[in-house]
């Protein structure tokens, strides 16, 4: 999509977040809700115009209808106001007071659901978990680091990047999705793989050690899920997929995954944004998690 097509798809969300706005509360507050029908319908838009594939005589079906800048208009627009206009009856509901939590409705998680990501008698199971993939960053960020090829220039993230780029005559290319291999394309036009490997390796090695030392262990795994799904998305599998889902399955149990760890000390003392710790409530520190 050309910049012209992001453009026309960040018209079209604000439009469907007016809409959307003005069915709920008949005004538009430029409010956290209209914040989040904005990312709705740009989602939406984006995700209309750009990620659905061929269907029977369709050569796809994400390109139907006229196009500005690459950005289809009507499968954009349609994408936006399905995800927009999806949103507004249980908006309505939170706007009368209404509850929209399906836990009131008998809708809970299961009890193992709890225990996992709640319960610090799982933190062992996450301490091993934790071990083994901190293990596994911290190796290969300390590998790329004794690399001459890594260190001096980038040219081992440049020939990855040739790669990864690269359109066979025959046979699917190893990056499926077009927006993708621009982005790397840019990156390699601009020879920012020289500074670039030195992310990956720094990143690499960081979230090995929080990881392993248990600190801040839900931002860590996040950073780390992030790398494995680029290296996915530039068509590398490797250990990748599992490395992912393991990252994931952290991230759910930030709040347990660290006890056995800094984080058993760090997270009472820091709390998160949407709840203050001690250190920001002014009261005195206490031993971890009591």
């Amino acid at each position: 999509m050309e910049p012209l097509g992001y453009i026309i798809t960040v018209i079209v969300a604000a439009t469907a977040a007016v809409l959307g706005q003005r069915l709920i509360a008949r005004q538009v507050t430029l409010d956290r809700q209209f914040g989040y029908l904005l990312v709705l319908g740009f989602l939406g838009g984006w995700g209309g115009s750009r990620i659905f594939g061929p269907l029977g005589p369709i050569e796809s079906l994400s390109k139907v209808g006229p196009s500005i800048g690459g950005f289809y208009l009507l499968t954009g627009i349609l994408g936006a106001l399905i995800l927009v206009l999806a949103a507004v009856y249980p908006l309505r509901q939170a706007t009368r007071g209404e509850s929209t939590d399906v836990a009131q409705i008998g809708i809970r998680d299961p009890q193992l659901a709890h225990w996992l990501f709640n319960d610090t008698r799982s933190a062992p199971l996450w301490l091993g978990v934790r071990l083994y993939l901190g293990y596994q960053w911290l190796e290969a960020g300390w590998h790329k680091l004794e690399d001459p090829s890594w260190t001096q220039g980038g040219t081992a993230l440049k020939g990855f990047w040739e790669r990864a780029v690269a359109i066979p005559e025959q046979g699917r290319p190893p990056i499926v999705y077009g927006w993708y291999r621009d982005f790397i394309q840019f990156m390699l036009d601009q020879g920012w793989y020289g500074w670039f490997s030195w992310v990956v390796i720094g990143g690499e090695i960081l979230v090995g050690l929080g990881l392993i030392v248990g600190g801040l262990v839900g931002i860590a795994a996040f950073f780390g899920a992030i790398m494995n799904l680029n290296f996915m998305l530039a068509g590398t599998a490797s250990t990748n997929p599992v490395l992912f889902s393991l990252g994931i399955l952290l991230i759910l149990a930030w709040k347990v995954a660290g006890y056995w760890g800094i984080d058993r000390y760090l997270l009472p003392a820091l709390g998160a944004p949407w709840s203050p710790g001690r250190l920001f409530r002014g009261q005195a520190p206490a031993n971890g998690y009591a």
